[in-house]
């Protein structure tokens, strides 16, 4: 470990240029948000080359505080003693405390700084937040909430980190050489404010098929570095010519890969105790020493519950290592991947914050609360900048593009219009942050979710999911059929949707495209199982979900006829658990576990839960077998509904219809459980084993969510097939564009099944042949058997065609004769090929 000064100095002449940098540009003629761009570049810890270190916060809680001294407002750093082990579980650690004072410039706080200790990949840097204390002597924590690094969570110091040893000597420097142009513009500026100087910044192209994944469940040990392992370990056999496994191909054949959002996300918090961190713990202090106790962070969260704080950094429980060097590797190994570059595209979620937030951010970055939690400030000029800053941040960890979550949340009161409106400067912003890493920069390929006017009543009829693009010609959003609401486990679900079928193929070129994402199964545990479930699917309701959401003809549609980018979820194709599975605090955890209850229903049944790997946490409880377990999260459920989430009210009705106190039970879902052999973990049950459930829950669904417990749940002809689609759709990139001139598409919809069937040409201008290709196409998207003449219905001499994909199953031959007539069951389908010269 490198030795840090025995002393921090504020180095005065530096600190002094800092400070006249920054009130140059406080005076200047530029617009406030033009200012706070440029000050956003400079805020944060920014190790230096010559070892000093850049410090600056964002204050404006203490502009209003009258005449504070220097000892009021000072930075206060952890510099470990010895070696910190980021992979133990739990250690206690010596630490120097230091305590320096910084300079206090109206809104902000600055200073340069001799003496701290750099993070690296083989060593700790020093930890860092900034103390004041006001006129009361009260004494306040402000985190950076721009950090690199957070290996402790949101709630502790962050971590200095060195930036030239993170990037110098990337795998994949020549890969954004190729993809972009030398660095001539300042860092912080957007595209937007280099036009009237003429200069160009390439943007990312779009890719050809995506797959979205979760890195906490994607790979056995649920890290970025365990992702990261994985794709080198298949990159290894590709070069080598051997044979991939049923489960590695389900990784292979997109040239881009989304990830889920990796910001650190909220913590397992404790009402009513603001002061506890669960992951960073100050123990015995001595003079200038104190003892840590540090916990390596584990929270299981899809990543979209988020304080926004610490969005530039990774969440530490996705770092095997807690160094962010794995994201780092990672990318590189997918844009060297050795059958072309795969792309790396992020999930940001910055159109509202956890209330959580509350704790770390000050009143300007908040403008009141919604459905989420906070509404964030994105009108005020600084929050603003800072917020843009973070993005910019994140993406020059070699991101190839990003996915904005909830575009419909980025609203604002207009004064001059009178009503709230949609904030599409600052989604148009997000699209035109520039990237700069290795001396070349960028711009994102980008992608909306935006559904407005959702959340209002008769959203799905009115939403036309197409605003940004009209924006911005040049994004994709979500499509219809993607969009939160995807219950194709349903009867009839494919028929019902029609009408934005047909608004898929015919103006779905910039959409997003598939049937399975990280939200979609949401809404299908949700489904009523007494309800008009399509059997056809399967026998149980873990088949008819799986089926529904890895479907060989909804991929044959996507994949190889429909226009727009497809994406596809990794945890649906090995057809295991996946659901919104999230740590949150004590008093909303509960909550959650109600509204996710009927993944019991839906993913689980008795052979799956008697499994000793599964489920270990709620077993201890006493919930051996799967049937109380429904039982209890039903009746919790209905409870917490009927009580307005209140968990006391909740716990006392509980305790009466258990027979742990006095009255009548009113609740009829909660009887069956007053049995001899329900668990005694229900006996006396309150509000602390109310709590000790839900984490256990929690716990227990996300790992059983880990897609390292599905490999035996494959089946490798459909794998096989859903790869070669994959392969199919890269190959013939015009299949993006909207049907055209003498395409057809159609469907066939009887009392009991749904057919979709089409004819697609390839333009001319996409083939640099004399020949092209035209492909016909026959799905059965639901319901009972059925009879198709698909030469018939698109008027096609079959001697003609050639067969190109059947999906698995379907036994019919290739021959003019055979494909005249044939059955279709649900499910299966039909791809047909013809040159024409």
């Amino acid at each position: 470990m490198a030795k840090s000064s025995s002393k921090l100095t504020l180095v005065k002449d530096e600190t002094l240029a800092l400070l006249d940098w920054a009130l140059e540009i406080t005076n200047s003629d530029a617009l406030s948000f033009t200012k706070g761009q440029r000050l956003a570049t400079r805020l944060g810890a920014h190790y230096r080359p010559d070892g000093l270190t850049e410090i600056g916060f964002w204050t404006p809680e203490l502009a209003g505080e009258i005449m504070l001294s220097e000892r009021d407002i000072y930075l206060e750093v952890f510099t470990p003693l010895e070696p910190i082990d980021f992979r133990a579980p739990e250690q206690q650690v010596s630490m120097r405390c230091d305590r320096l004072p910084l300079v206090q410039q109206g809104e902000y706080v600055w200073g340069v700084v001799a003496g701290l200790q750099p993070g690296r990949r083989d060593q700790a840097g020093s930890l860092y937040w900034l103390r004041y204390r006001d006129a009361q002597l009260q004494i306040y924590v402000v985190r950076d909430l721009l950090a690199y690094s957070l290996p402790y969570g949101v709630f502790a110091p962050a971590e200095l980190y060195d930036l030239n040893s993170l990037h110098e000597g990337r795998a994949d420097l020549d890969y954004f050489k190729e993809t972009g142009v030398e660095t001539h513009a300042a860092a912080g500026l957007l595209a937007s404010d280099l036009e009237e100087e003429s200069v160009v910044i390439p943007r990312v192209e779009a890719p050809r098929c995506m797959l979205q994944l979760h890195a906490r469940t994607a790979s056995p040990e649920g890290t970025i570095e365990g992702l990261n392992k994985l794709y080198k370990n298949i990159a290894t056999k590709i070069e080598k010519g051997k044979k991939l496994t049923s489960a590695e191909q389900n990784y292979i054949g997109y040239d881009a890969i989304q990830l889920l959002p990796i910001e650190p996300p909220i913590e397992y918090r404790y009402e009513g105790n603001n002061t506890v961190h669960e992951f960073f713990a100050l123990s015995e202090v001595k003079k200038a020493k104190v003892w840590v106790t540090l916990r390596k962070p584990n929270t299981q969260n899809w990543g979209y519950d988020i304080p926004i704080a610490g969005s530039a950094a990774v969440s530490p429980s996705m770092l095997g290592s807690l160094r962010p060097d794995e994201l780092i590797d990672f990318a590189a190994t997918l844009h060297t991947f050795p059958s072309g570059p795969i792309q790396l595209i992020y999930d940001l979620v910055y159109g509202h914050a956890d209330n959580q937030c509350e704790e770390l951010l000050n009143r300007q970055y908040l403008k009141g609360p919604n459905m989420y939690g906070q509404d964030l400030n994105h009108q005020l000029p600084p929050v603003r900048a800072i917020l843009l800053e973070m993005q910019r941040r994140k993406i020059n960890t070699g991101a190839d593009g990003i996915r904005v979550d909830g575009g419909q949340d980025f609203k604002f009161f207009n004064p001059l219009s009178g009503i709230v409106e949609y904030d599409d400067a600052y989604l148009q912003a997000m699209g035109d942050v520039i990237q700069d890493v290795g001396g070349y920069q960028r711009l994102m390929f980008t992608i909306y979710e935006d559904g407005r006017p959702w959340p209002q009543e008769g959203w799905e009829e009115t939403s036309t999911y197409r605003d940004l693009i009209e924006i911005k010609p040049e994004s994709f959003q979500w499509g219809p059929l993607i969009f939160a609401h995807n219950t194709p486990a349903l009867e009839g679900f494919w028929d019902q949707k029609w009408s934005r079928v047909c608004e898929v193929m015919f103006q779905g070129e910039n959409w997003i495209t598939g049937c399975a994402n990280h939200d979609t199964v949401r809404r299908g545990n949700q489904v009523d199982p007494a309800g008009p479930i399509n059997w056809n699917l399967g026998s149980t309701l873990v088949e008819v979900l799986n089926n529904a959401y890895d479907n060989p003809a909804i991929t044959l549609w996507v994949l190889g006829f429909s226009p727009g980018l497809p994406m596809e979820f990794l945890n649906a194709h090995f057809r295991g658990g996946w659901g919104f599975f999230r740590n949150t605090d004590e008093r909303y955890a509960v909550k959650v576990v109600s509204e996710e209850a009927g993944v019991l229903d839906w993913q689980v049944d008795d052979d799956l839960y008697e499994q000793p790997n599964f489920f270990k946490a709620l077993k201890d409880l006493g919930f051996t077998e799967l049937g109380p377990l429904r039982g209890f999260t039903r009746a919790l459920q209905i409870a917490m509904s009927q009580t307005h989430y209140d968990l006391d009210t909740i716990a006392e009705v509980c305790q009466r219809c258990l027979g742990g106190g006095a009255g009548e039970c009113d609740l009829e879902a909660i009887k069956d459980l007053k049995h001899p052999t329900a668990p005694s973990f229900l006996q006396d049950l309150d509000v602390p084993k109310l709590q000790q459930f839900a984490k256990a829950f929690m716990k227990d669904v996300h790992e059983f969510a880990n897609v390292s417990h599905w490999h035996a749940n494959l089946q490798s002809e459909q794998v096989a097939f859903n790869l070669a689609l994959r392969q199919f759709r890269i190959e013939h990139p015009w299949l993006i564009k909207n049907l055209s001139g003498t395409d057809r598409f159609n469907h066939i919809s009887g009392e009991d099944h749904t057919l979709f069937y089409g004819l697609r040409t390839q333009p001319t201008d996409e083939t640099d042949e004399s020949q092209s290709r035209q492909f016909a196409m026959i799905t059965h998207m639901g319901g009972e058997p059925a009879t198709a003449t698909l030469g018939d219905w698109l008027q096609l001499d079959l001697e003609e065609w050639q067969v190109v994909f059947k999906t698995p199953g379907l036994e019919i031959g290739d021959s003019a004769k055979d494909l005249q007539t044939f059955e279709l069951q649900d499910s299966q389908g039909l791809l047909l090929t013809k040159i024409i010269e």
